[in-house]
């Protein structure tokens, strides 16, 4: 055999038949010259590359002369797999005794530039007859099993499964990391090779029936789906270790079946159950096709989107059960409500309330839907309350008639701008009396509102409204004059303010503002402080004074500013205005999230119900992960600047 440094690969396409390739000879290259020629070509082509294989191991390589083609890397087995473990049914005694017979295909290797035909099961068959051969004779003990995992992600497992491995279950998404484990979020599938029929005579054990982790039994049978595919990110900042992962779906099931009451049928809190789970899932879009596809089959496509669409099942009364249980997780005396708008972008004309509008997610003009929706804040945490989708005032021309009907908008709706939807889920949150606050919160786009701010202080609220830098204020009352004659045309006669408003923009770079730092919440890496500056200043209306108010603006590092008006009281304390301003920050945390890993956006329906009970299961979705984190993690509320 030639010296390592001397093995040159040929990289040339090899592009035949099996039979053109034959013989291919198999050869175990461990403490061989060829060892470090698989760790580089491993290293460099598979997807999981390589480092450096410690313990039981061996490394073989199919050859077609002597250039090699495929590659394939095992080692022992896993200390602890739920699903193989239950395959076989051994005790942990035997699984201690038995194990180190049971060997792991952890590397499998076709070169990228060999494309030829059933080549790589071919070449499996053939590393499975070395290895009986070849493991034996290095490490003294026959082999009764090999397991192998395939992530879905990449591979469906089809070479495996034509080569007759048996598919018997999931990983639960974790990964070694010093003495413990952690949760990666990609649950591999198990798959196992029985290399002696009777194994289970020898070892003395009987197969155990597998486990069901996720079964809601309703009406005519049960429903079963995987509990390992929860969305990565939804928990990573969650402690779920790997003993606490399979309570998830235990915990998801009792959630869900406490909103029964808003269900006539059993098999409607089935579909309900199998949507919640498909929004908290892996799936790289959450609509109802994909999640109905995984969980139910392809009969159930269509139903499931019949569930949301029309139904007849009570989502008033899910509403009021969804609020009731989380204002028992979040009230609170010092908790905010917040409002707040968001766009989704749509192609077409037919779903429901689309027009070319600003969409935010785009940064431009384009086709898209856009809801209104009211969030609650406290130091318990937050989440979204209610909302309501936008009608662009063009939806309700003679013209729009049959598509308002067709997408099942009420009849007795009529146009309301966002101020004025926003304005009418606050009147319904307080009848309510399930979230206590003071304070309203809201970004320019209602602040700017005039209207808005004052119907929102006559409903008893302090208002927190962030405005634009050029909202104009006195900084003191001004005198009301009538200007001087100029010599030409009409002399003046109305009084007019002096001197005449500034911006707050102008008024936050005046010498004179005290700026003094506030602690506005405690972070993760300490306190979040910023440089907070107010005064008491008069708005202006039409150029005149109008009322007294407060002005608070907030300048970080970088040197921006935030402009926030307010009706509260001159008594009230910088510091907790100063608060109240980030509380207003959740809810766009809550769009953030929805939108990123809840599916929020990803919906395909196209009627004015099935938009309100999507929106209204990722409401569902939130506060069992609110749930969840609080069970788990019992972590504060931590707010950035």
């Amino acid at each position: 055999m030639p010296p390592a440094e001397a093995i040159f690969v040929d990289t040339s396409p090899v592009q035949a038949s099996l039979a053109e390739l034959e013989p291919i000879t198999v050869r175990t290259v461990d403490h061989t010259p060829w060892e470090p020629v698989w760790d580089h070509l491993m290293r460099t082509y598979h997807y999981l590359g390589h480092n450096k294989m410690l313990g039981t191991r061996l490394k073989q390589i199919a050859f077609s002369g002597n250039r090699p083609l495929v590659l394939a890397g095992w080692r022992a087995a896993a200390l602890k797999l739920e699903a193989r473990d239950r395959f076989i049914g051994w005790s942990p005694e035997q699984r201690k005794r038995f194990l180190p017979q049971v060997a792991n295909n952890c590397r499998f290797l076709v070169l990228p530039w060999v494309k030829v035909p059933n080549l790589a099961s071919h070449a499996l068959a053939r590393f499975i007859e070395a290895l009986q051969r070849d493991w034996p004779a290095k490490y003294g003990r026959c082999l009764l099993l090999l397991e192998t995992y395939v992530d879905p992600r990449y591979f469906s497992g089809t070479l495996y499964r034509a080569a007759n491995w048996i598919l018997v279950g999931r990983t639960k998404g974790f990964t070694k990391q010093g003495r413990g484990y952690r949760y990666h979020g990609h649950p591999k599938e198990v798959y196992v090779y029985p290399l002696v029929p009777d194994f289970r005579d020898i070892i003395g054990c009987v197969a155990l029936a597998p486990k069901r982790h996720f079964t809601v039994f309703e009406g005519r049978g049960a429903m079963l789906f995987h509990t390992q595919d929860w969305s990565p990110k939804l928990l990573e900042e969650s402690d779920i270790t790997q003993e606490n992962i399979g309570k998830l779906a235990d915990l998801l099931v009792q959630f869900h079946d406490s909103f029964r009451a808003a269900f006539n049928r059993p098999v409607q809190r089935t579909y309900g159950a199998v949507y919640l789970k498909g929004l908290m899932s892996d799936l790289a879009a959450k609509s109802v096709e994909p999640i109905a596809l995984r969980y139910l089959g392809p009969s159930h496509v269509r139903n499931l989107q019949r569930f949301l669409t029309d139904s007849p099942w009570d989502e008033e009364r899910l509403r009021e059960l969804y609020q009731a249980r989380l204002h028992g997780h979040l009230a609170h005396e010092d908790g905010v409500l917040t409002v707040d708008s968001t766009e989704f972008p749509k192609k077409g004309q037919e779903s429901v309330g689309v027009a070319r509008q600003y969409c935010g997610a785009l940064g431009k003009v384009e086709n898209c839907q856009c809801g209104v929706f009211v969030g609650y804040s406290s130091p318990q945490g937050y989440g979204l309350v209610d909302c309501r989708l936008y009608m662009p005032e063009g939806w309700f021309a003679p013209e729009y008639a049959a598509r308002r009907q067709k997408c099942g908008v009420p009849e007795d709706l009529t146009f309301q701008t966002k101020p004025a939807i926003a304005l009418k889920l606050l009147e319904e949150v307080r009848a309510r009396g399930l979230f206590p606050a003071r304070w309203v919160a809201c970004d320019a786009a209602f602040g700017r509102d005039q209207a808005f701010r004052d119907a929102v202080a006559t409903e008893g609220y302090w208002y927190l409204a962030r405005v634009p830098g050029d909202t104009q204020v006195f900084t003191a009352p001004p005198r009301m004059e009538v200007a001087p004659y100029r010599g030409r045309g009409r002399r003046p006669s109305k009084l007019r303010p002096s001197p005449p408003p500034s911006s707050v923009a102008q008024v936050a770079a005046t010498p004179g503002m005290v700026w003094q730092p506030v602690t506005l919440a405690e972070g993760a890496k300490g306190p979040i402080v910023a440089e907070v500056a107010r005064l008491r200043v008069i708005e202006a209306r039409g150029g005149l004074p109008y009322q007294e108010l407060w002005l608070l603006v907030r300048r970080d590092k970088e040197g921006g500013h935030q402009y926030w008006l307010s009706n509260a009281p001159p008594e009230v304390p910088c510091e907790e205005m100063a608060r109240a301003t980030v509380l207003r920050w959740p809810i766009e945390q809550c769009f953030q999230e929805g939108k990123g890993e809840l599916g929020m956006d990803h919906y395909e329906l196209r009627s004015w119900q099935g938009w309100h009970r999507h929106m209204l299961y990722v409401f569902l979705a939130m506060l069992f992960l609110l749930e969840v984190r609080q069970a788990f993690v019992k972590k504060g509320l931590l707010l950035p600047c």
